[in-house]
Order: structure tokens, then sequence, then C-alpha cells
């Protein structure tokens, strides 16, 4: 395929301004090439969702004009609400972006009549954030942030429901937490509690209460998280034996730690001291009952610094009469948890959205704006009522399929399918869910490009919908699909293929498409156009498959232009067929 370019200009230093004329062709060309060398590899993953339709409600008309749902502009200065107690530090982290509103001991109805008013709310355990109190945010509530590690005070599908993002603070408090269970657990060991209170009311017993020694002790650590892992190396240091169970945890950081993964009846069979470090969830509520007491040690101590709810504790009144058991920067960390959510930034902490590390996040940024973009644009190529019964998105990729985190790409690519389409707004946090209500079923793949000098993490992101009608015969491929592909250059998306035609212009502003007989002074044309009526092009760029057939242009345009403008282009003979995305 050949092509020739006409660099006009340089933008981020490097340039990239650019016409392209590339091979036109027929509908029927040549298939899209996903890599120029190499060998290709696939591995196909299949979202789990009925094959059903999202209802797309534009027509086809030839050279119709179509506008789509643009994003709403960010307010100036957010409003948080501050439910309960947060430090001064956190309060001041808050107040350099947003105006805040500390609002403590709030009852029920008090916070729903409050909640509407404000962008964000911050609480801690006490303060329950149900559906109720999500549906009387009225869709200005954008992040709820848990001062704390466990949420289940936050009703977190009716967030999700409501496209309200949940972040919490699960590292600040770590290591506080860790000494807070060594602390608990020494005081246990020597039973320090018991003696100061029979001190204080005038008695002296000390044989009573000696207690014993750690040393030499089995400490069972359930839930070898942050917290868990903590305690694991401070009972080290004391010389305990420790061992751990928790179904996620690998066994290579146990082992560097010093301590043992075994299965939950191996820990609680073995130990004299369980701590107890687990999140409050369906599976783990009320682990620790009648059954769970009866395989332990007679006199065994716990130590519980996770959630109350792990413990069935009419059972562990039982198991104490009986003498089974012989018991007993926070604030900081979730303001900016919030306030980056509030600038739209990824949230490392977020536990209703995909969870990806944060240096995934952080190399995966530029592609997220990449994959929301092509499946916007996707999606307004889009004409009948048949809506789209099927999504492909492939990923191409110089890294092994297994070191590539599709996760967050693939709910940007939902959300920029689903939005335009639909009556709600819709967010990183509930994309997939909206999507699997509208039955929209997702299939990935990972191709292989073997390029070992690829420092990027992928190559390219094609979005493919089947079985649809489009609206702009250039973006069916030779397969009978609509076909759009993008890659990030220069930090910036890029729309590089259209159905069967290649192009090359920047995803920023929006696009004109325009199918045309492939002849001299097309560029100039449009461009003229566009100069007359102050419309500033940001990128042009031709693509074709062979001389004098068909050729795609594709023209970025910093603003839209009006409707008798976009006419004037649908009139020059040589143009077959136009359309205007909004991106």
């Amino acid at each position: 395929m050949s092509s020739s370019r006409v660099l006009l200009s340089s933008p981020h230093g490097v340039a990239s301004r650019t016409f392209t004329r590339a091979a036109p062709a027929h509908l029927a060309a040549p298939s899209i090439p996903f890599a120029r060398s190499g060998t290709l590899r696939a591995r196909t993953a299949i979202l789990s969702s009925p094959a059903a339709t999202v209802p797309v409600t534009s027509t086809e008309p030839k050279r119709r004009i179509s506008r789509s749902v643009s994003d709403s502009a960010p307010r100036a200065k957010p409003a948080v609400l501050v439910a309960e107690k947060l430090g001064e530090a956190g309060l001041d982290v808050l107040r350099q972006f947003a105006d805040v509103e500390c609002a403590y001991g709030m009852s029920p109805a008090e916070l729903l009549a409050k909640v509407a008013q404000f962008d964000a709310l911050i609480v801690r355990s006490g303060t329950k954030v149900t559906r109720e109190v999500l549906e009387a945010g009225r869709g200005r509530l954008r992040v709820v942030g848990r001062a704390g590690v466990g949420i289940d005070n936050v009703d977190l599908q009716a967030a999700t429901e409501a496209g309200c993002l949940v972040v919490n603070a699960p590292t600040a408090n770590t290591v506080a937490a860790a000494e807070h269970g060594i602390a608990l657990l020494a005081c246990m060991a020597r039973n320090v509690s018991q003696a100061d209170a029979a001190l204080k009311a005038g008695k002296w017993q000390r044989a009573k209460y000696v207690g014993v020694s750690l040393v030499g002790k089995t400490l069972a650590i359930m839930g070898f998280g942050k917290v868990g892992s903590e305690v694991a190396r401070r009972a080290k240091g004391l010389g305990m034996h420790v061992i751990a169970h928790d179904p996620y945890a690998p066994a290579d950081k146990a082992r560097a730690i010093g301590a043992e993964l075994v299965s939950f009846e191996e820990a609680i069979a073995k130990a004299d001291f369980i701590s107890l470090h687990m999140p409050l969830t369906p599976a783990t509520s009320k682990v620790f009952n009648d059954e769970s007491f009866g395989k332990m040690k007679t006199g065994v101590r716990i130590v519980n610094v996770a959630r109350g709810g792990v413990i069935d504790e009419d059972a562990l009144v039982r198991a104490l009469d009986s003498g089974k058991v012989a018991q007993e920067g926070v604030a900081i960390e979730i303001a900016e948890a919030v306030g980056g959510a509030l600038r739209g930034e990824l949230a490392a902490t977020a536990v209703n959205a995909p969870m990806v590390p944060a240096e995934v996040m952080s190399e995966l940024a530029p592609y997220v704006s990449l994959a929301e973009k092509l499946g916007r644009l996707a999606v307004q190529l889009v004409a009948g009522e048949s809506g789209i019964k099927g999504v492909k998105v492939v990923y191409t990729s110089a890294r092994d399929p297994d070191d590539l985190d599709t996760r967050l790409l693939r709910a940007m690519i939902t959300k920029g399918i689903v939005e335009p389409v639909s009556s709600t707004f819709v967010n990183l946090v509930n994309a997939d869910y909206t999507a699997k209500q509208r039955g929209l079923r997702i299939a990935e793949e990972r191709v292989s490009h073997d390029n070992a000098a690829a420092e990027a993490p992928l190559e390219s992101i094609q979005v493919r919908l089947s079985h649809v009608q489009s609206r702009f015969a250039g973006a069916i491929s030779d397969g009978g699909d609509i076909v759009v592909v993008g890659r990030v250059k220069y930090g910036v998306p890029h729309l590089t293929v259209v159905g069967a035609y290649e192009v090359d212009v920047s995803l920023e502003g929006n696009l004109i498409l325009c199918r045309q007989v492939d002849q001299p002074g097309m560029i100039g044309k449009v461009g003229n156009i566009l100069g007359e009526k102050n419309v500033n092009v940001s990128f042009m760029s031709v693509g074709r498959t062979s001389r004098g057939k068909q050729a795609i242009m594709a023209i970025g345009v910093d603003e839209e232009p009006d409707k008798k403008t976009l006419e004037k282009i649908g009139a020059i003979p040589a143009v077959e067929e136009f359309v205007f995305l909004e991106l």
C-alpha cells in the first residue's frame, strides 16, 4: 500500500498534522492489518452476558448530519459533605479544591434531606450509606469516601447503579491497626485489663493474673492482607510461630515474612491465639460460629481487629461460658482519594470499579481516553432499529497476554458505546452494570505483536460491531462489520483505521468523515468551506486503497460546524456520503 504525507504542523513538539493518502479500495477491500511485522497469536476471552441489543435510534438517510450526547461540563468547585469526624489534615486537603461542610451526628432523615446538595460524601463506620441515601443524591452525588478499610456500611450495588464511585482508605491506618492488634494480643496474654480493674478495685491478685508467655505460641492470622501481614512481622519478632489463612494470599509473600499458609480448619485447630483481619462479606459473615469454636483448642484467645460481623456473638458467649475461648493517616488518604475521583482521576482505592494497581493505571492512562472515544465513535456509526448485538475488542500488544490487564479499558469502551444511546449518565463505576442490563455482550481478543523493542503496553485497539447497519458505508469492513482502530501517538489518541481505510487523525474535538471519489483538489475544497466559516481544522487525513477509486477523508475540527456548512461539504459532487461525529 503506497502513501504520501504532507506535514502541516507539529503539536507536542512532533510533526503530527498530517494529510495521508493511502491506497483506496472498494468496500470489499483487503482485511485490516493489525501488525506490520512478525507473527500474530490470538487469545480470546468472552464476557458472559445475554446476547440482546443496545437500542440505537438513529436512522440512515444519506449524507444526514447526526449528533450525539456530549459530556457535561464539570462544576468549577465541588461540594463535599463530611458526615463523621475527620482529622484536620484531611479537611485541609479537601478545602484546597472543594467547599467543605462538616455535619457530624446527623440522623438518617437529616442526611437524606441534605445529601442532594453535595458532589461527595465522606463517612466512617457510623453512617449508613443506603440505597435511599444514594437515590436522594439525585445524580449529583458522584463519590462516597469511606475513611477506613471496611465498606460494609455502604450499599455498593446501589452506588454502582447510581454511577457513584466508592473509595476507601485501605493503607493509611495499616500500621496503626497492626500495632493495635499486637497491643491487644499482649494485653490478653498478660491479663492487663483484668489486673488493672482489680487493682483499681483495691484487690491485689498477682497470682491470678500472671497470664501466659507469647514466645513459642502459635498465632493464626485469619486474613493475610496489609494489616494481617504487618501483624505477622511483629508477632515473629515476639518469638511466635505464625500460621495464616487467606485464600487469596500468595504463598511466597507469606514465606518471605516467615509465616505458613494453611487451611481454615488447620489454622483454628492449631492456634493458641487467633487474630482476625478478614473483610466482612457474605462468605465471612459469622464464619466463627459454634462449629468453628468447637474445632479450636480449649483456652484459645481471640483478637478481632476486623469487623464484628465475622463472629457469631451468641456462639462466642457459649464458647466463653464453656471455657473453650479465654477471651479477650486515614483522614489524608480518604481526602486525596475523594479529590482525585471528583477530578475524574482513576482511583486506585475504588471498591466498586475495576480494581487495577496504581502502576497499571498510570501506564494505561493514555489508552483510557482512546478506548472510550473508539466506543463513542463506533456507536455513532450505527443505523437502523436493530441495535448492537455484539461487540468485539481486539488489543494488539507486544506483551504476553497475561501481562496485559484490560479490565479498565473494557469498562471504558463499554462506557463509550452505551452513553451516547442511553438516557442515563454512564461512568466507569456503572458502565459494565449498565451494559449487562441492556444485554450488551463484549468479546475480547488479545493479539501478540512480536516486537521486542516496543515499550508501549498496546500497539492498537480495535472495536468491531457485528450484525449492524451503518449510516456511513465507508466504516464497513470486508467482513461486513463496523470497524474502527486507534492507537496512542505522542500521548494523544488517534484514529488509524475506519472500515477498510487507513487514516491518521487525532481524536480531539469533533470528527467529520467523508467518503468520496479519489480525485485532486478534494482536500482544498473541504478546507475552504470550513475556513470560510471560521472552523479550525486540527487534523486531516485521507485514506484510499487504490488510485482514482474511493477514499475516506477524516477531518478533526475544534468547533462544531453549523448545518449549512456541513451541507455544503455534502454537496460537493465527488462526496458520496459524510457524517459528523461528536467525541
